[in-house]
Order: C-alpha cells, then sequence, then structure tokens
C-alpha cells in the first residue's frame, strides 16, 4: 500500500512525457492515460514505451469482446487468444503477421466515467498491477476506453507488448481504423464527444486526491 500511495501522491507521477515515448497528448482520455502510464515507468527508472495505434485499437476490440458486462472484469471470461487474429486485428485493419506477443493486460470497469487520473489509480489498485506496469520485457503500449451505448458502465484498457517500432500491429495504409463507440490512444484523434466522454481538461496534470471508490481492477 505504501508503494501505491508513493506512485500516486509522487511529484514526478505526472511530469511531462519525453518526446521519444512518441506519444502526443490530445484531447482524448486514452492518450492521457498512456501518458501517466509512461510518466509513472520514466519516474520509476524504467524505459518509455512507445504508444502504438494498432496495439491501441486492439485494447478496444478487447473491451468490446466483454459487451458491456461490468462483472466478467477478472474472471475466466476473458477473450480467447484466438481473438487478437482471427477477430480483433481485422476489426483494427492491422495485418495479423504483423501481432506481437502480449506482455501485459490491465482492464478495468466502472459504472461512472471518471478522469484519466483516476482510472490510472483504479487500474493501479495490487501489486500485480504495478509488476506489469514495470516489467522491463515490454516495448509499446496501448490504451483502449468506452463506455456501453453512449452510457456506463465504463471500460479501461492497456494493453503491452515487445514488438519492434514499425513493425508490430501495423495497419493497413499506416491508419487504424476508427472506431466507436470508445477512443484509443496513439490515433491523433479528439475524442472527448463520444460516449459522453466530456469535460475532458487534462486532469492527469494534477495529483489524485482519492482513490476511486467503487468498481473492479485487475491486472490480468
Amino acid at each position: 500500500m505504501a508503494m501505491v500511495l508513493w506512485l500516486l501522491f509522487s511529484p514526478f507521477l505526472f511530469l511531462s512525457v519525453s518526446a521519444n515515448t512518441q506519444t502526443k497528448v490530445t484531447d482524448n482520455p486514452a492518450d492521457e492515460l498512456v501518458a501517466a502510464l509512461n510518466a509513472n515507468r520514466t519516474a520509476h527508472k524504467s524505459s518509455a514505451l512507445t504508444d502504438n495505434p494498432g496495439l491501441a485499437c486492439i485494447a478496444l476490440q478487447y473491451i468490446k469482446a466483454y459487451q458491456g458486462d461490468c462483472k466478467a472484469v477478472g474472471e475466466a471470461k476473458k477473450p480467447a487468444d484466438s481473438e487478437f487474429a482471427e477477430t480483433f486485428a481485422p476489426n483494427c485493419g492491422v495485418e495479423a503477421s504483423t501481432l506481437s506477443p502480449i506482455t501485459g493486460r490491465l482492464l478495468g470497469c466502472q459504472s461512472k466515467y471518471v478522469e484519466p487520473s483516476e482510472a490510472f489509480s483504479m487500474l493501479m489498485k495490487n501489486e500485480k498491477s504495478l509488476e506489469i506496469l514495470y516489467n522491463k520485457n515490454h516495448t509499446e503500449v496501448g490504451a483502449g476506453v468506452t463506455g456501453s451505448d453512449g452510457g456506463g458502465p465504463y471500460f479501461w484498457c492497456v494493453l503491452f507488448s515487445n514488438g519492434k517500432h514499425n513493425s508490430s500491429f501495423v495497419a493497413q495504409g499506416g491508419v487504424a481504423k476508427i472506431s466507436r463507440p470508445g477512443c484509443f490512444s496513439g490515433a491523433n484523434d479528439e475524442c472527448s464527444g463520444a460516449n459522453d466522454l466530456s469535460r475532458l481538461h487534462h486532469m492527469w496534470l494534477y495529483a489524485v486526491t482519492a482513490f476511486v471508490a467503487a468498481g473492479y481492477a485487475f491486472g490480468i
């Protein structure tokens, strides 16, 4: 618990992410979540990760496989690995031959929408989640967020991979398919108006003042 408190209130928590992360923070909660993840990795002396939009789009598809069932998060009902090549990649326009191993997964769900900074603390609720975040085998990251039918519950998903930059999760034509509802990181897409994900003012720049009171969060 002491580690989590230090992580949340460290003065280094929300430092700007260095240029080598290749993360462009837009008015998109998934971008903001990746920025917070990378800021915490660098503060912990771990390398920043490349934000891969192909991987991020797949994270959004991973969420949609739960079909809005918040209670299924953390149970055995997670999507089968075969769905990455058979369903998620085609839905994103990602070439199946460029899929790389998934080295970590973080998934959380809540009934109400929260700011990316609060979603980050929700995802970091146990030691296993911290181990996944700081794993030195990761090279790439992608995040997705979506609600169901224009409202709650709200899912947040982060996928990590050890793929090589510019050769893993490559989208046909170089651009991952934008799909709604939901947002994914790295797409240079402003997504604050979708799914009632409004009033996003980059709150991740400020210290977290309280833990999320309810919801589910697991390191998978």
